[in-house]
């Protein structure tokens, strides 16, 4: 088959030896299997700089919001509270979660466009005594904004909660250090940054905090104590495991060492984002974030104002080049969304603005898409903003 490219948050375009590293058959139990359990639990640890004394490893069946919501079941005792701070429809999906599982909370909502402010999350922890957990998405996968959570955890710190960050669409592409920042609880999942496939994510848990869990859980398959202590007595998941994904992952990981770790990667992401905001802003599109809150992983394109414009036709026109792109997810704006993750590099990025030139051609758009205008719509800063 030709290559498809997926221009896309996850699932992202991979290896082709992480994808024929799939092509083995191993029992859940082989000790074969388990030792490579193992061994990503430690690279794991490894890629965060976390004490594995402190801290521990949780891989859980399912998408990254399988493990938001394993953290979210599991952990708030039944008299706690959980502040999720939302700016991002994957802030909401936290709040969704604990709607679903009556499970008390509040929210403290800001603009899609902006951070969230630690002295905000400081004010509102002072107001609301009772809340126990603070929780918050690093990047929120639906514009690629990026919260200052270290800043965020130093007041959670402060405050004596326990801290929750959403790191799905941002760890293996950025530099993080978790217990620098006081985080308890860190989720991300195999087919982001880290270039695996689709079928497990993790939790990266500081072993204290989740001992005093014990009796909180709300689930039986998404307990996470249950699944650190069956782990950490044999070395099994307690239900059947992704076995094909977790060696796909074992290779992932191999690949990331390879290319120089997480800041090797991180540069080769950011110099794909680069690209392809210089392209974009060639070809007439114009970004929804500001850039000093837009992280390299994924952006979102205001639509043009071109009474020839259809996204649909633009999707389909795209698709059928090999280019994969997704459709927008902000509240406020129409907007598409490009990735600049995954097995791809500048190469990849001028292809796809190749084809997004070609796609507006097609669409009878010869003249520059004019999207809608804001004051930094010509802006010369192409970069974006620290790690944090």
């Amino acid at each position: 088959m030709p290559r498809r490219i997926l221009f896309t948050p996850g699932p992202l375009s991979t290896s082709p030896t992480v994808k024929s590293a799939m092509q083995e058959d191993l029992g859940s139990r082989d000790r074969s299997f388990l030792e490579i359990v193992a061994q990503i639990r430690r690279v794991l640890l490894e890629v965060a700089h976390l004490d594995p004394e402190r801290y521990c490893a949780i891989p859980m069946q399912g998408s990254g919001t399988f493990s938001v919501e394993a953290v979210l079941s599991s952990v708030v005792p039944r008299n706690g509270r959980v502040l999720v701070l939302v700016n991002g429809a994957y802030g909401r999906r936290m709040a969704n979660i604990c709607q679903r599982l009556s499970l008390p909370h509040h929210v403290l909502e800001c603009s899609e466009r902006s951070p969230h402010d630690p002295a905000m999350v400081e004010a509102t922890l002072d107001a609301a005594p009772d809340t126990s957990h603070v929780a918050v998405v690093h990047c929120e996968t639906s514009t690629g904004l990026l919260n200052p959570v270290r800043d965020i955890g130093a007041v959670v710190a402060r405050a004596g909660r326990s801290y929750l960050v959403d790191a799905m669409s941002s760890f293996g592409g950025m530099d993080l250090r978790p217990e620098r920042w006081n985080v308890d609880y860190l989720v991300s999942s195999a087919n982001k940054c880290l270039e695996g496939v689709p079928g497990f994510a993790f939790v990266l848990a500081r072993k204290a905090a989740l001992r005093e869990s014990e009796g909180h859980a709300r689930s039986l398959s998404l307990d996470l104590l249950e699944q650190w202590k069956g782990l950490e007595r044999n070395g099994q998941f307690r239900f059947t495991p992704p076995t094909h994904c977790l060696l796909a992952f074992r290779q992932a990981l191999v690949e990331l060492e390879q290319e120089g770790g997480v800041k090797a990667r991180a540069a080769r992401y950011r110099a794909n984002h680069v690209l392809l905001l210089r392209g974009m802003r060639q070809l007439g599109f114009r970004r929804y974030l500001p850039p000093e809150n837009q992280s390299h992983v994924i952006t979102s394109f205001l639509y043009p104002a071109h009474p020839r414009w259809s996204f649909q036709r633009f999707y389909d026109e795209l698709n059928s080049r090999g280019m994969v792109i997704y459709p927008g997810k902000v509240s406020d704006a129409d907007c598409f969304r490009i990735g600049t993750i995954g097995r791809m590099d500048q190469q990849d990025v001028r292809a796809l603005l190749r084809a997004v030139g070609e796609t507006m051609t097609a669409m009878g758009m010869d003249s520059p898409a004019q999207g809608r205008q804001h004051s930094w719509a010509g802006e010369g800063n192409t970069g974006g903003p620290g790690p944090a």
